[in-house]
């Protein structure tokens, strides 16, 4: 990363973007934008963002993530999604800069049955999955062999919105919770793929990469293993009944894939790490929240 000095980050306040923040290498200046000061989406907004810092490359961390809210409001995902990663690659092509933009395991359906590789046919589910494929296109499209895409899955953090901070919310209120069984991935500490992140800009790796945790669950896997370690560090003072059931039983109104497991082989070759079983990432994430309480 000898000659990237100044990097701006989309997505300043959201779990991965605070992450980045946390991990990134010392010689890496950075500067960082949220929603409300640099609208992603708005090109003159991030021409006026770029042409005042001038940097060595940028990473987008901003996303519109409510899957089921974006089955209704698709205006408002589509541009986040879409025209933000567009405007975001038409900018590194213009000042022949990388651009780092992150996706989903949500753009493919599930149906194959084996882990999926980064050229694997897509075949989103879901306005949410259809938007963030639509936004690889558009950022490849327009920045070329300055592109890269991450796709990711079941990205969690200690603290934030996400499935480990509900569960425990939960956990803490009910007696008995149901989760669902029949759909399988992959849980991501966000440290770890903000960590990998940097690595693929000092490498210069580009095109359409996969990157999660090792390992795979399901929502109920993780969520078992969510209560045993939280009791384990004192975060839960008490154990709950956690019932699997069928996604059938729990209706929602995106359409989510059954089995998303994301083929990393290569990207953990690419950039010499391979990272450890989620499990063991969600222990020391749980062991962090609970020093920090």
């Amino acid at each position: 990363m000898n000659s990237i000095k100044k990097v701006l980050v989309a997505g300043k306040d959201g779990q991965l973007g605070r992450a980045l923040q946390s991990t990134h290498p010392d010689n890496v200046s950075m500067v960082c934008a949220s929603r409300s000061s640099v609208d992603i989406s708005d090109a003159s907004s991030v021409h006026r963002w770029i042409d005042e810092h001038r940097p060595d490359a940028l990473i987008n961390a901003a996303a519109y993530t409510a899957v089921d809210l974006a089955e209704t409001e698709v205006d408002t995902a589509t541009a986040v999604n879409v025209e933000g990663p567009r405007i975001l690659g038409r900018c590194a092509r213009e000042l022949g800069i990388p651009v780092l933009h992150f996706s989903t395991d949500f753009v493919f359906d599930g149906a194959q049955g084996t882990p999926y590789l980064p050229d694997d046919a897509v075949n989103p589910l879901s306005v949410y999955g259809r938007t963030k494929y639509l936004g690889e296109r558009a950022l490849l499209d327009e920045a070329g062999g300055l592109a890269t895409v991450i796709r990711t899955a079941w990205v969690y953090g200690s603290d934030g919105k996400n499935f480990v901070t509900s569960m425990l919310k939960l956990m803490g209120e009910r007696d008995v919770l149901n989760i669902v069984s029949d759909q399988v991935g992959t849980p991501t500490c966000v440290e770890g793929l903000a960590t990998a992140a940097w690595r693929v800009l000092e490498r210069e790796v580009t095109g359409v990469l996969h990157w999660t945790d090792a390992g795979v669950a399901s929502w109920y896997d993780f969520a078992v293993a969510i209560q045993e370690l939280a009791l384990k560090h004192r975060l839960l003072d008490k154990e709950v009944q956690v019932n699997p059931i069928p996604a059938v039983d729990f209706p929602t109104p995106a359409v989510r894939p059954k089995m998303s497991v994301l083929d990393k082989t290569a990207t953990w070759t690419a950039l010499g790490w391979t990272p450890v079983h989620w499990r063991a990432n969600l222990d020391r994430a749980l062991s962090r929240r609970k020093s920090a309480v």
